[in-house]
């Protein structure tokens, strides 16, 4: 019996908070033993890493037991949002992993919301207020003073709802009218201080046109549309811990008009967790869209951005981000997550799915001497150590090879262990080399190394086991392609820029955030593979075919080095 306890209790501590919760709700038989969440972005920009820490919990905790996650666009506002954003958005909840059981957008309730506006204001609890937002924004008061009432909080009930017809139909201009809720300008909670509940906004709305002049707020809209639809457990970030107290008062209003309260005994529970935010990094939405339209990055798809398509042009895996959501998990409280992290998780999983291939980034030319001119050998190359069924392919060898700048020193410290005039390396998958000199330009530049290769040394034959302590990459320069390849790296200099408040946030940017290298060479055997192909640069780093790619001009972004450099930097900054 003791033993059934402690497994149980170990299997407690493996839950979140949240699931927690909801298994509680379960087992006291709350929703009728339903789990139903929704994933709610507003169409207004492309989704980042931050949205998928929240949707991978709303789909993730319905998968678990055994319900439905929807999504629901929170389109109340017609002038930031656009179709563009609707699909950008599904695109990379799909991408990710995930499937919405339906999709909804606040603008289906827009008839229901406002006819519980006029509800609440025929039972005196909300009144059309003509101050400007300055002035309203100065009667609330503080935290520990109360607000001071409008001049309009008493106008008759009649007066209000001709007013709100009008907020309507056109003939209120943006800014001069309101609609406010009646609550509490004395209550500690700030936002019940006679909140706004719609506002005048002239804008055609993506889905509805013109037929709406009056808008819902955010606070307004959200807990009505869960109720609508059905949601148990609304789940959000923490910034909203503060609006749940006003969620529920509004449904609890809802639930007094019998036209619009539902029939089933429920209603949707707000439980809040910590957002992500990332070292390095920019989350917020306004900065990111700066960015965009100031041309300092190359659109919401850069692979510097932290947007999910960002990160899906660079290369990550969506495997590799749920890993890193898992990792981080869901707490109260907040906090700077290491990118390094991130990038650690990416390694990780491309390790285990990337193609390995040869590319020369910064080629220096490679003349094996002894080797017969006109010979070209086919070396087999395994795709994928960590998964030989990946398969095998070819490369070529032969008398002229490519190999990197950085891999070749003619007065070499004792522990370098590349190539050096009289020293050994393996060519991998190849021959053991001995350097025997180079040639250098009247700039002292080398232009060419030289070696001789052992012939019983070709990897496979007896000989091939003899110990030597380095291993080059290389290509054939008549057997390889030429390619661009795009360095990326992290996109400001410091570590937490939103915390930066006395600096503009584009004077943080990294200037070594993207390097474009063009006389850089890849095998053939790239050009069969395709965009969604994970690679690995032998030796270098972790690489993506990127979408400007094509079968003449080969384009690859580096998604993450093979260890993590800026650690390095760190603990060493001199």
């Amino acid at each position: 019996m003791a033993e059934n306890k402690n497994e149980e209790n170990v299997a407690k501590r493996s839950l979140n908070f949240i699931e927690q919760a909801i298994e509680n709700d379960l087992k006291e038989g709350k929703n009728n033993h339903k789990v139903q969440t929704r994933f709610p972005p507003e169409p207004n920009g492309y989704l980042h890493i931050g949205h998928a820490k929240a949707f991978c919990l709303d789909f993730g905790v319905a998968r678990k037991y055994g319900g439905i996650c929807n999504l629901r666009f929170d389109d109340t506002n017609p002038v930031k949002e656009d179709t563009e954003y609707v699909d950008s958005i599904k695109e990379d909840i799909q991408w990710l992993g995930y499937q919405w059981e339906n999709i909804y957008y606040a603008s289906d309730y827009f008839d229901q919301l406002w006819e519980f506006a006029v509800e609440l204001i025929k039972r005196g609890k909300a009144y059309v207020d003509e101050q400007s937002s300055e002035e309203i924004a100065s009667q609330k008061g503080t935290p520990t003073q109360p607000g001071t009432e409008s001049p309009f909080r008493n106008r008759p009930v009649e007066e209000s709802l001709e007013l709100f017809e009008k907020m309507n139909s056109g003939e209120i201009e943006e800014g001069a009218m309101v609609l406010r809720a009646k609550i509490d300008m004395a209550n500690p909670n700030m936002h019940f201080r006679d909140p706004v509940i719609y506002r005048v906004i002239k804008h055609p709305h993506h889905r509805t046109g013109d037929k709406w002049k009056a808008y819902p707020m955010y606070d307004f809209a959200h807990g009505q549309s869960d109720y609508f639809e059905g949601v148990t457990h609304s789940l959000c970030t923490l910034e909203f811990e503060v609006h749940r107290p006003l969620y529920d008062y509004f449904i609890d209003e809802l639930q007094e008009v019998p036209q619009l309260a539902s029939a089933a005994d429920y209603r949707p529970r707000q439980i809040e967790f910590n957002r992500l935010n990332l070292t390095y990094t920019v989350m917020s939405k306004r900065k990111l869209l700066t960015l965009v339209k100031e041309g300092l990055v190359n659109g919401w798809d850069d692979p510097r951005m932290p947007t999910l398509c960002g990160f899906r042009r660079r290369g990550y895996s969506p495997e590799s981000i749920r890993k890193f959501i898992d990792m981080i998990g869901y707490t109260k409280f907040e906090a700077l997550n290491d990118i390094s992290m991130l990038e650690a998780a990416v390694r990780e999983d491309l390790n285990t799915r990337a193609i390995r291939v040869s590319a020369v980034l910064n080629p220096v030319k490679l003349i094996i001497t002894n080797y017969p001119e006109g010979k070209v050998e086919e070396m087999e190359c395994i795709n994928n150590p960590e998964d030989l069924s990946a398969g095998t392919h070819t490369i070529e060898f032969s008398r002229e090879l490519w190999i990197e700048k950085e891999d070749f020193m003619e007065d070499a410290p004792k522990k370098y262990f590349r190539l050096t005039p009289g020293k050994e390396v393996r060519l991998k998958n190849a021959y053991i080399i001995t350097c025997t000199g180079c040639r250098k330009d009247e700039n002292g530049e080398v232009t060419e190394v030289y070696a001789e290769y052992d012939p019983n040394t070709l990897s496979g034959m007896p000989e091939a086991n003899r110990k030597v302590k380095g291993t080059l990459h290389w290509l054939s320069c008549a057997h390889c392609l030429p390619a661009e390849v795009r360095l990326y790296d992290r996109l400001f200099s410091v570590e937490n820029p939103g915390a930066e408040q006395e600096a503009d946030f584009r004077q943080l940017l990294n200037p070594d955030s993207l390097k474009v290298l063009t006389d850089c060479y890849v095998e053939k055997y790239t050009q069969q593979l395709k965009p969604t192909d994970y690679l690995q640069f032998q030796r270098i780093g972790y690489f993506h075919i990127d979408t400007d790619s094509t079968t003449e001009q080969l384009i690859f972004n580096r998604t993450v080095g093979l260890k993590d450099t800026w650690g390095k930097k760190a603990n060493n900054p001199s």
